[in-house]
């Protein structure tokens, strides 16, 4: 795992980005330059300590790559390549050399990576299929610059805001797809590469994979089959992600059947398994069932008890890590995690991926029944006054929020289901929002793409949260929080086997009845104790609602109505006070999401726009 970064026609601050980049690469830093060009790599020594070496030149290709090919190894051996190192990154370079864009087919893993043709001087930037490892660029005019973190970017260039962009953060609670809070910087998305040419710094991206084509795809097999060619998947995944690595490979374990899964088949490759389980004064205490499935595979385990005694001195800290307004609550948790077991060893298993791959959220129960996104004009109108009259719901755990929330997507049309139906922060009070819905042309261009094709309901939504939550927020979640304590999580859920599978089969494989991730359910009884099979879930259960009304309340109010406050530039301030002040009707969950989502804002607007003193 590393940080990459790199420029033409620009001169880097070298030292300002080593400064930036350390906690991603604190073991080796290198620089390449060559006419116009600057390639500069962070290394967390991880495979192959004493060799791979980066940038890694041969012949006239130079690479700089961040991440890890877990079958490289069978790359290798597959087309022939002859390597000096068991370096991942020397099979990238010779994979690249042998197939162009095409080796990207054949690798498994998690990567951002660069690298340069001296002889076509052009550069080839590509990232994985799920966007695990992030990789964020500048273009402007003949100016190229490159890097795997925004905050990194933001202190070499004179940045400056987009604001619509920050309006469909507002709106949607994360950036969408190429989307960052600046102007003339995007992400390079997801299962996209990119040439660009060094005399005048011309780009072209190209899709190199998309679920929504596997998705149109449909398995034959049964059930028993599918069940079987899962099982064999996890074991190779786990495996590989156990032995890709000169350093010892842990795992976190929740009380869930994602982690647990991972966990039980890890401990057949790794007999010295340690495990580590968060528990912490949320609603929710998952460190019993964690326990259980510890004792059952004897792991060296930990339980880490974490506190927010410090969270007032760590809050602006941690948000402002990720270098963009992050509404997500769940990245305290996740940083704090990452944290102490940082303190045992580097590399980290979890089960990042298994709800989206697998069908594990509630609200994918009724889009398996019924396809939401085709709801006729009638039902919407009904809905929508029906639900008009209902009490609000302050308990996201119970049956009737549960109700409260289909009978509010039923009266909703198209993209704005969606919206509800995930984040639901701002909706149903977007009259508050300033400026107009410009900045969802294009989302709702992509989403009509998905919603007019021959998908199911299920297969739409789930579709849907790959493309955006996962990509936009619970991989940009993990990455900083792992990588800001040089900590590297290794997601076995999202390897290519299961990502090319797993939207394949049949919906009720996924939603049984009102039973979510029913495929991994009855696996997991092969593997768990039975007490977890059958648990809701819960991930981090953050106590926001205590957070925003208690400990956090000053601080909070300090940011939303200071006179250089800029969530106002968003959102109306009276309704930014009444929401405060409790005038609003609205659930005390909603109210917290949307409060956060401003607070983020200002946090990521003071200490991470606004303090960069070198422009």
């Amino acid at each position: 795992m590393c940080g990459i970064a790199g420029s033409i026609n620009f001169q880097l601050d070298i030292p300002r980005l080593t400064q930036d980049l350390f906690h991603r690469g604190p073991d080796e830093q290198n620089t390449f330059t060559e006419n116009n060009l600057i390639l500069h790599h962070h290394r967390l020594s991880i495979l192959d300590i004493s060799g791979g070496h980066q940038p890694m030149n041969y012949g006239h290709y130079t690479i700089i790559f961040n991440g890890e090919i877990y079958n490289h190894k069978k790359v290798r051996q597959k087309y022939g390549l002859n390597c000096q190192s068991n370096s991942d990154t020397e099979t990238i370079l010779k994979a690249y050399e042998k197939l162009g864009p095409k080796c990207l087919n054949d690798f498994d893993g998690m990567f951002a990576f660069c690298i340069y043709d001296r002889m076509k001087q052009q550069l080839f930037l590509a990232r994985d299929r799920a966007g695990k490892k992030p990789l964020y660029y500048y273009l402007n005019n003949d100016q190229f610059v490159f890097c795997s973190e925004l905050k990194a970017l933001r202190s070499q260039l004179p940045l400056q805001i987009n604001e619509d962009h920050i309006a469909q953060y507002v709106r949607m609670g994360y950036f969408y797809k190429a989307a960052t809070p600046y102007k003339n910087v995007c992400e390079l998305q997801a299962g996209t590469y990119a040439y660009v040419t060094l005399k005048d710094c011309k780009i072209e991206i190209s899709k190199w994979w998309d679920i929504h084509s596997i998705y149109q795809v449909q398995s034959k097999d049964s059930f028993e089959d599918a069940s079987q060619k899962v099982d064999a998947m996890l074991h190779e995944a786990v495996k590989n992600r156990v032995e890709s690595s000169d350093l010892e490979v842990g795992s976190f374990l929740s009380g869930g059947i994602d982690s647990g899964l991972v966990t039980a088949i890890a401990k057949q490759y790794n007999a010295s398994l340690k495990t580590f389980t968060v528990s912490f004064d949320g609603e929710y205490d998952e460190a019993p069932l964690a326990k259980l499935v510890a004792e059952k595979y004897k792991t060296e385990h930990f339980e880490i008890k974490i506190g927010f005694d410090n969270l007032v001195n760590d809050v602006e800290k941690i948000l402002s890590n990720y270098g963009e307004p992050f509404f997500d609550s769940s990245a305290i948790p996740s940083y704090y995690v990452s944290q102490a077991a940082k303190k045992h060893l580097t590399v980290i298993l979890n089960g990042d991926g298994g709800d989206e791959m697998f069908g594990g959220y509630r609200r994918y129960v009724p889009f398996a029944k019924y396809d939401f996104f085709k709801t006729g004009k009638l039902t919407r109108c009904a809905a929508k006054l029906f639900h008009s009259l209902l009490p609000v719901s302050n308990n996201k755990k119970s049956k009737y929020n549960y109700a409260y929330r289909l009978i509010d997507l039923a009266g909703k049309d198209k993209l704005n289901i969606y919206l509800s139906s995930t984040i639901d922060s701002f909706e149903g009070y977007e009259k508050y929002l300033l400026g107009g819905d410009d900045y969802l042309a294009q989302v709702k261009m992509d989403f009509e793409i998905i919603n007019q094709s021959n998908l199911s309901g299920l297969q739409k939504i789930m579709n849907l949260d790959f493309d955006n939550i996962l990509a936009g927020n619970l991989l940009v979640k993990m990455d900083i929080a792992t990588m800001a304590h040089s900590l590297e999580g290794r997601s076995a859920l999202l390897c290519k086997d299961i990502l090319e599978y797993v939207p394949t089969i049949d919906d009720s494989f996924k939603i049984r009845g009102t039973q979510t991730k029913f495929i991994l359910r009855k696996l997991a009884e092969k593997y768990l104790p039975a007490e977890l099979i059958n648990q809701p879930k819960r991930g981090f259960e953050i106590p926001l609602k205590k957070w925003i009304d208690g400990r956090l309340k000053e601080m909070i109010a300090g940011y939303l109505f200071s006179n250089q406050a800029y969530s106002s530039t968003y959102v109306d301030k009276k309704f930014i006070t009444d929401l405060w002040d409790r005038k609003i009707k609205v659930g005390d969950e909603k109210r917290a999401k949307m409060l956060w989502t401003l607070f983020a804002l200002e946090i990521w607007y003071k200490n991470v726009y606004s303090t960069t003193n070198k422009f």
